[in-house]
């Protein structure tokens, strides 16, 4: 996959992309996702050695996520005029610090601790990993480079979950964390050995999150955000009541591996695409999305129909991160990476907003009521989308 995202920059005569260096950062973003999942297939265990009940242990996901929310503007705020590669390297020593703090962790508060910061790291390398990227390769590369930087995100949802819940079942929660410690050892190196280095923002040129903030473009693409990932959300995390829905309670792991391997065909034709036709391929994600959700409301009882609209649902997603961080990243300009710490908040906040809709509308109404919801959403997402054709989402070639 990475010899084709980086073949069409080559066929414009381009520099070939700098793979090994963005492989690093989709390798960082691999972590910050199963580190952010791997308790949710392994809180029987993580209850047992902490002596609480798999309701509280479920909180080490909240911790994360809270952690995320809370430090990601004020992180990059500080960080904005360090070197790049130092900012980098001291997320990924927080991955190595506070994934191996929650291995050997016997007391729930101090995990719970542990969590709340790895999910600080990670707030700070989701809103640096965009720009980072981008800083990479010539600008009619970006939307590609981004691609390639992304791809950790769908691998991990679709093979590193699964892989480090039969580790954590097999060796124990603890070894499982241990692994992901190891991983980031590895992935230091890495990054010392082949990520290059950029410059801070200069002394006195820092950037101004509310200048960010008023960009027109910026407030759009943050819309499609919130929508767009509230819809997917609510999906997602009750997708084992859903799947029940069509008689499928015992193969969620084969929903799930669909939805995985589809989204990597997703990023995989976003790449090809993003920089020719980045609003074209917005809105036709966002209106399958919407299809989709029809689908569900009248056949989502039929299990071909539910692995089908799952495939679908996984490639209109796989792009997700790459189309909107692109359209983020070239709204604001130099405001990049303020803008992108902004999406870590409004994305967290979706996560935390589809898990919360979702169980009221599961207590309310059952799952039947998910697909309308998420219909509406989306809908709502596709609107904004549309009607951003000067500021966010321009048409044609992106505007280098």
């Amino acid at each position: 996959m990475a010899h084709d995202l980086a073949r069409p920059g080559q066929a414009l005569g381009a520099k070939p992309l700098p793979v090994a260096a963005l492989l690093a950062l989709a390798m960082t973003g691999f972590i910050c996702i199963a580190t952010e999942t791997l308790p949710a297939g392994l809180l029987p265990q993580m209850a047992n050695g902490l002596g609480v009940s798999q309701s509280l242990a479920g909180q080490s996901v909240a911790a994360y996520a809270l952690g995320s929310l809370v430090a990601a503007i004020p992180l990059t705020l500080l960080t904005q005029t360090w070197s790049r590669r130092n900012v980098l390297l001291l997320t990924v020593v927080g991955f190595l610090a506070f994934n191996s703090l929650t291995a050997v962790s016997n007391s729930y508060s101090l995990t719970l601790i542990a969590r709340f910061l790895a999910g600080a790291a990670a707030g700070l390398a989701w809103s640096l990993l965009a720009g980072y990227a981008r800083r990479m390769v010539e600008p009619q590369q970006q939307g590609r480079a981004m691609a390639l930087a992304m791809v950790g995100t769908p691998i991990a949802l679709s093979v590193g979950v699964p892989l480090g819940t039969w580790l954590g079942t097999v060796t124990g929660w603890r070894m499982a964390f241990g692994v992901m410690s190891a991983m980031t050892l590895l992935l230091i190196v890495w990054i010392v050995i082949a990520v290059p280095n950029y410059p801070g923002q200069k002394g006195g040129n820092e950037v101004s999150l509310g200048r960010a903030a008023a960009m027109p473009g910026v407030r759009a693409v943050l819309s499609v955000v919130l929508f767009w990932m509230l819809a997917h959300n609510i999906l997602y995390t009750y997708i084992a009541p859903f799947a029940a829905r069509a008689d499928m309670s015992e193969r969620v792991d084969l929903i799930l591996l669909t939805f995985g391997l589809a989204a990597l065909v997703g990023i995989w034709i976003t790449g090809r695409v993003v920089d020719r036709a980045l609003r074209a391929s917005v809105l036709i994600a966002l209106f399958a999305f919407i299809l989709i959700a029809l689908l569900l409301a009248l056949l989502g009882t039929n299990p071909f129909i539910l692995l089908f609209a799952t495939a679908v649902w996984g490639i209109t997603f796989g792009g997700a991160a790459t189309q909107l961080q692109t359209a983020l990243a070239d709204t604001a300009g130099k405001e990049a990476d303020i803008a992108l710490s902004m999406n870590v908040v409004v994305w967290n906040t979706a996560i935390a907003g589809g898990s919360i809709l979702g169980g009221i509308l599961l207590d309310t109404g059952g799952v039947a009521t998910f697909p309308p919801a998420v219909f509406v959403l989306a809908l709502v997402a596709f609107s904004i989308a549309y009607a951003a054709q000067n500021d966010g989402f321009p048409p044609g070639n992106r505007r280098h």
